[in-house]
């Protein structure tokens, strides 16, 4: 699609030769829609988009923000041009050093090396698949003249925005915080981009987690009284719920829920960029293997110095009308009937439950991007946003599943001290007793919520972060 688009949008506008004032007045006309010598965002985004030219999310945005030298908003002819100009000298570089062996190509060997260094690697057909989306002749190879003409209209200068096609984004909250940070670029911590995306997924975790709160709840209290001696399913849970405290009592625990999503982002991403530095090999880049542990060693140490929230989360979700009166008391009590130690409770098994949330979440996402990269990637590396909810969604849920009962294990750590008749039991005699009484099966209690609030989560999580983008100045529509 691109390639037909590309002949007729550029035609004598990109050929061999021709001045690049030319060049950029006949791109401009055909961007200025509406004739009053200016492009707006607006016109360039029905442009790439008339196009075909799936660039990412704010593309449009990112060219008006480069060139707009008098801050109106708007293109005019000079700032147009100039802007290209600087952008055609940033892309030479770019392909120069692609260009291993300087025969004025790049091939799917250059490409497969220059992502090699960035810490991902690739086969030769999903090599050949990037090579086909710039591909304009059918030769296999990109030479300089194809490279201008299909980054022309891009903001990205370097490979790595083909990469950041498939960044797996932790916008998609389905109530747990185990999974691996995101990860931003250079210009993006520059500009300021990264703290605006971390305010815009912490208002879509909050509504989301808001939005299903009565399901978390559900899934808690199954947890902790579900045995086979006292079976709750989840209507009769819900009623038991209503019964005794009425609508509002499925909300318990929200507050702190949402409270603790601020701190712990933040900290997560100070700890990530510090890990990172820490275990980066010699240039810089992150291997997957190493973002894995930077991540999995963030997300400890986030939950680490935020973990009392969530014993107060669970005992406040647990409690009976009138046993709190909020957060505060809540802690005040808990600290005055059990001491400092029982804000740790079910610390090692929230833990150890980070590494098999993490590893499988990473390891599902990569293999269903490269099923997808090989099975129907044809003319874009960019997957879409519907496969990339969909993936997103897929391997968060399965790295829940794997986690599920360490998870579980630690819910009934948290909560032995307010169940009357609980013997407070490590973690391994926990999960002996739970096994020995329940069978295998018995760390699965709950799960059933835990998949139904999955769905809605990630839906709410994604609509609330676009519009939040929106207000934040980040938005791509």
């Amino acid at each position: 699609m691109f390639q037909i688009v590309r002949k007729f949008v550029f035609s004598n506008a990109l050929c061999v030769g021709a001045d690049n004032g030319k060049r950029y007045d006949d791109l401009f006309e055909k961007l200025d829609t509406n004739k009053d010598g200016k492009v707006d965002i607006h016109e360039l985004r029905q442009g790439l988009k008339a196009m075909g030219l799936g660039f990412g999310e704010g593309a449009a945005q990112k060219i008006v923000s480069a060139g707009d030298s008098d801050d109106d908003g708007e293109l005019d002819i000079s700032e147009f041009s100039e802007y290209l100009r600087d952008h055609e000298k940033k892309l030479m570089l770019t392909f120069k050093s692609l260009d291993k062996n300087n025969d004025g190509r790049i091939d799917a060997s250059e490409i497969r090396q220059s992502l090699s260094k960035l810490g991902v690697k690739l086969s030769e057909e999903h090599a050949q698949k990037i090579l086909s989306s710039i591909d304009a002749d059918g030769t296999m190879t990109v030479d300089w003249n194809e490279w201008r003409d299909h980054f022309l209209l891009n903001p990205a200068t370097n490979i790595e925005e083909i990469i950041r096609f498939w960044k797996k984004s932790s916008v998609l909250d389905i109530g747990d915080s185990l999974s691996i940070p995101d990860e931003f670029t250079e210009d993006e911590k520059k500009t300021g981009m990264w703290w605006k995306q971390l305010m815009a997924g912490a208002m879509a975790g909050a509504v989301s987690r808001t939005g299903t709160a009565p399901l978390d709840r559900m899934k808690v209290f199954m947890q902790v009284h579900s045995s086979k001696t006292n079976k709750i399913s989840i209507s009769s849970g819900f009623k038991q719920m209503v019964k005794e405290g009425g609508i509002r009592s499925l909300w318990r625990g929200n507050g702190v829920n949402v409270l603790k999503i601020a701190p712990e982002t933040a900290i997560k991403f100070w700890a990530y960029e510090q890990y990172k530095k820490l275990i980066a090999s010699e240039g810089g880049t992150v291997k997957p293997h190493e973002r894995f542990i930077a991540g999995s060693l963030a997300g400890a140490t986030a939950q680490t110095i935020i973990y009392p929230m969530e014993v107060m989360k669970t005992r406040l979700t647990l409690g009976k009308t009138g046993q709190y009166s909020g957060m505060l008391n809540c802690g005040k009590k808990i600290l005055r009937r059990e001491g400092v130690k029982a804000f740790y409770k079910g610390y090692i098994p929230n833990i150890l439950g980070i590494i098999p949330y993490a590893g499988i979440d990473l390891a599902v996402y990569e293999s269903l991007k490269n099923f997808w990269l090989t099975r129907y990637a044809t003319d874009s590396p960019n997957p879409g946003i519907l496969v990339l909810l969909g993936c997103g969604t897929i391997s968060s849920t399965c790295g829940q599943l794997a986690s599920y009962p360490l998870a579980l294990i630690r819910t009934r750590m948290q909560a032995q001290a307010s169940v009357e008749g609980s013997p407070q039991l490590s973690m391994v005699n926990l999960t002996k007793r739970i096994v020995s009484n329940e069978g295998f099966f018995g760390l699965y209690r709950g799960i059933a919520p835990n998949f139904m609030k999955v769905i809605p989560a990630v839906s709410i999580s994604y609509v609330v972060y676009e519009y939040s983008k929106t207000g934040l100045g980040l938005s791509s529509k």
